[in-house]
């Protein structure tokens, strides 16, 4: 099975609405590894790596987000997957 990596950048109504927590319990449900964080402009950041179908299932969930997120774009950089985590996490600071 195919693993992949993607860095999205999450643009809107994203902070506040718990996006972080629900975006971390959504990657643990998928089985997928890496991380989210709040941005100091307002947006959020996260990394995905796992299995290619469900990093785009994950993909697709950020587009939406949680009950009260308003996104209103997000960037998205695909690359190999390295491997370099051990689960899904929340970062705090920037």
């Amino acid at each position: 099975m195919k693993k992949s990596r993607v860095h999205l950048l999450i643009k809107g109504v994203v902070q506040g609405v718990f996006y972080r927590a629900s975006t971390q319990e959504m990657a643990m449900n998928l089985g997928l590894k890496g991380w989210v964080r709040n941005l100091p402009d307002g947006s959020v950041e996260a990394v995905f790596e796992g299995p290619a179908d469900k990093v785009k299932e994950a993909v697709k969930w950020c587009r939406q987000g949680p009950p009260g997120a308003r996104v209103s774009g997000v960037d998205e950089k695909w690359s190999d997957h390295t491997g370099e985590f051990r689960d899904f996490s929340v970062k705090y600071g920037w």
